[in-house]
């Protein structure tokens, strides 16, 4: 355990430099914004790339995977929905509150880290779970805002939203790595070298980039963001834990890194998309800053379980 806490923590040590960077206004908001924009269009785009560019396609595509873990994120969905609603939340609100719960820092956070302590082959089932989280649960979340502001789903709400996920070089970079990858087009070495040099940058600048933008990030709505932290730290990788392992037939290796993908804190996008809508700013806020604070020591015993057994 002490092991494992001991290859976590220089990971979390980088987003409490970035924090500490911020909070001090050495690294003013506007530095931040930039820093993540190179680490989104550029850094972690180049990783990505060339993850899914030099894997085999069923190791990026594994029908069972993906069963298991959308079931068990539905699950935890569907709880913090219902919870919310028991709350007597709007519809809307309640959709917020259910994809905080289960929308994990996957992207700046999971792929650098998973794939160092767990090895490359992580990569694979890493990625699924980034795609699984950006195409089906903001697609959905987005859909139930919209049902719940004009009372209904049209069709029009449908090309946005595709423009949308094609517009995000996370999906990009994945979709022509993986065209890349079925064409089995062979990967020139410059090529290759350039895209690890690039995507070396993703894991150190996309770190100090959740610790900066968490700076400005405050602790209102404390009882809430408490109930989702808890529920995305302990509830979801419960879940996944469940199906992956006992319900779906899913790859020993490949349910570990499942399972440690869903111990990760909130993610940052689920922000920009509550500020986006107006819903339940503090309450996300508040939940990706205790999260993150609190996955210094619970994402550490995830991994060490998932290693050991």
């Amino acid at each position: 355990m002490l092991a494992i806490f001991l290859k976590t923590l220089p990971f979390f040590a980088l987003i409490g430099l970035g924090w500490a960077a911020g909070r001090v206004k050495f690294f003013p908001a506007e530095a931040t914004a930039w820093l993540t924009k190179f680490v989104f269009y550029f850094a972690l785009s180049a990783m990505l790339f060339r993850f899914a560019a030099t894997l085999p396609f069923s190791d990026l595509f594994d029908p069972v995977f993906v069963a298991a873990y959308l079931s068990a994120s539905l699950t935890v969905c569907l709880l913090a929905f219902a919870v919310a609603r028991l709350r007597a939340l709007p519809l809307e609100e309640a959709a917020m509150e259910a994809y905080t719960a289960m929308t994990g820092n996957t992207g700046f956070l999971g792929v650098p880290m998973l794939v160092v302590l767990l090895g490359a082959a992580a990569a694979g089932p890493v990625l699924m779970v980034l795609c699984t989280d950006m195409i089906v649960f903001s697609s959905i979340l987005t859909m139930v805002i919209a049902a719940a502001r004009h009372g209904r789903i049209s069709l029009g709400l449908l090309r946005p939203l595709a423009l949308g996920l094609l517009k995000n070089p996370m999906i990009t970079s994945i979709l022509a790595g993986l065209t890349w990858s079925v064409l089995k087009i062979p990967m020139p070495v410059p090529l290759n070298d350039f895209l690890t040099l690039l995507g070396a940058a993703a894991t150190p600048g996309a770190l100090f980039a959740i610790g900066a933008s968490l700076a400005d990030k405050s602790a209102e709505r404390v009882r809430p963001a408490v109930w989702l932290s808890g529920a995305k730290l302990v509830l979801h990788p419960l879940a996944v834990a469940v199906a992956a392992l006992w319900l779906f037939p899913v790859d020993p290796f490949a349910a570990g890194v499942m399972i440690a993908a869903a111990a990760l804190p909130v993610a940052g996008n689920v922000y920009i998309l509550s500020a986006h809508y107006g819903i339940a700013r503090q309450r996300v806020s508040a939940s990706i800053l205790i999260s993150t604070a609190a996955s210094i020591l619970t994402v550490p015993v995830v991994i060490a379980w998932v290693t050991h057994h």
